[in-house]
């Protein structure tokens, strides 16, 4: 019996002696990964898929909390997130599994897009019953399969909001858009800044100088306001919405005469530029083809000058928006014998040619 018991003191000396040089080996290794990551620096630690699978098999078998322990490299959840991708790629037999359901052609859905955009109020059944008339028969599901891939809202969603190019396509002859263009202008006094208000009707793209003031006060606007909405002669007579950017120069003041004429204002969102582009092309064009051109001297020569491009732009200027033809006057090739005659404004600047009917 003390035989047993002397053995038994022995084995666990041993057992201990060597638990402890393994706990060293361990504190060892552990220093010496941390060494290597601090040589590495912030570099991330690209392992190979043999790599991730041996540590994977050599953690779980440790468990978590042992591995929280003396995982170095990567956390221990990672470790383990990484076994069970391994036993997962072990049962996964998507390669073995047959084709599934073909997709639709291109032009089914190309054609599904476009019923559900131009149609905001059309939902799901509504779009395939379009679509079997059309001689193309596909299920409800596939309809809302395809919009969902393609991010586009069922039909609730899509009707509470329109698009300003809805918008305006529906309230086109309606619509006019007003602008502010700045010129500096050589005075006795030296350079004025010059405010131009630009106003146009987005249908006819015909345009019309509200104003021209080296200091567009409210009072000022306020009578830019009356004479646009003039009763007799009034650019807005006819027009129910106007177009505005949120330059402060649009004061309150002006702003409630237009509504009171029945003027609806339609405030663009700050920092859009594009959203009012049929306006600024015209303040681009008058720049580049007449302002940038010249130098103003005075008030009365830019008045001149504005006037005379504004003329040339409503009755002499092919617009491309237009198909070429002319605001007034209809199209260049209305008369297509007798002498070519050039009319030139601005001193040349601006040239018109046409020929002169027999």
């Amino acid at each position: 019996m003390r035989a047993d018991l002397i053995l038994q003191y022995l084995l666990l000396v041993l057992v201990g002696w060597v638990n402890r040089r393994q706990l060293r080996a361990i504190n060892y290794l552990l220093t010496e990964n941390a060494v290597l990551r601090e040589q590495l620096g912030h570099r991330r630690l690209r392992l190979t898929d043999a790599q991730r699978r041996r540590l994977a098999v050599k953690g779980k078998a440790l468990g978590r909390r042992a591995l929280a322990e003396v995982a170095s490299i990567v956390t221990a959840d990672t470790i383990l997130r990484w076994y069970r991708q391994l036993v997962a790629r072990k049962y996964d037999g998507s390669s073995r599994r047959c084709p599934g359901r073909p997709t639709k052609p291109e032009d089914i859905v190309a054609l599904v897009l476009r019923l559900a955009r131009e149609n905001p109020g059309w939902g799901y059944t509504r779009i395939r019953d379009g679509l079997f008339h059309l001689g193309h028969e596909i299920s409800r599901i596939t309809v809302k399969r395809i919009l969902q891939e393609h991010g586009i809202e069922p039909a609730p969603e899509r009707k509470r909001t329109t698009s300003w190019h809805s918008f305006l396509k529906a309230h086109w002859g309606s619509i006019a858009a007003a602008d502010f263009l700045t010129v500096e202008v050589l005075t006795v006094t030296g350079l004025v800044r010059y405010h131009v208000l630009v106003v146009m009707d987005l249908m006819t793209r015909k345009v019309e100088i509200g104003g021209i003031s080296p200091e567009p006060t409210g009072p000022w606007m306020v009578q830019v306001a009356r004479q646009l909405t003039d009763s007799e002669d009034g650019f807005l007579q006819g027009k129910r919405f106007i177009v505005l950017d949120r330059d402060r120069l649009y004061s309150s003041a002006f702003r409630r005469m237009l509504e009171d004429f029945g003027v609806k204002v339609l405030r663009l969102p700050a920092r859009s530029p594009n959203l009012n582009a049929f306006v600024e092309r015209f303040v681009l064009s008058i720049k580049s083809e007449c302002l940038d051109r010249l130098i103003p001297l005075g008030e009365a020569h830019l008045r001149w000058a504005v006037r005379e491009y504004v003329r040339h732009y409503n009755a002499e200027r092919p617009h491309q928006g237009l198909g070429g033809s002319l605001i007034e006057g209809g199209h260049l090739a209305d008369v297509v014998e007798g002498e070519v005659r050039c009319r030139e404004r601005v001193g040349g600047l601006l040239r018109y040619y046409y020929r002169e009917a027999a």
